[in-house]
């Protein structure tokens, strides 16, 4: 699927989570979430999505290896 939102990003889902996070935090005006949020970004990234890219490329290798040439992980 490349199409939609993921011809913007390889990951519109966690993207979305993020921002709505930080937008959250914000919206209740509290500090520590804001500071939590490189840290929740950083396990995402390494739990989540590291995984999920490397089975991708085994899954579908080169056309997966290219899309991810072609389209940034976040926007």
């Amino acid at each position: 699927m490349t199409g939609g939102a993921y011809r913007l990003s390889r990951n519109p889902m966690y993207t979305g989570l993020a921002v709505t996070y930080l937008g959250l935090a914000l919206l209740f005006g509290s500090w520590w979430p804001l500071i939590l949020w490189p840290l929740v970004i950083v396990a995402v990234r390494q739990l989540v999505i590291r995984p999920e890219e490397r089975y991708l490329t085994q899954r579908f290798g080169q056309t997966y290896t290219d899309y991810q040439s072609r389209v940034r992980r976040w926007l």
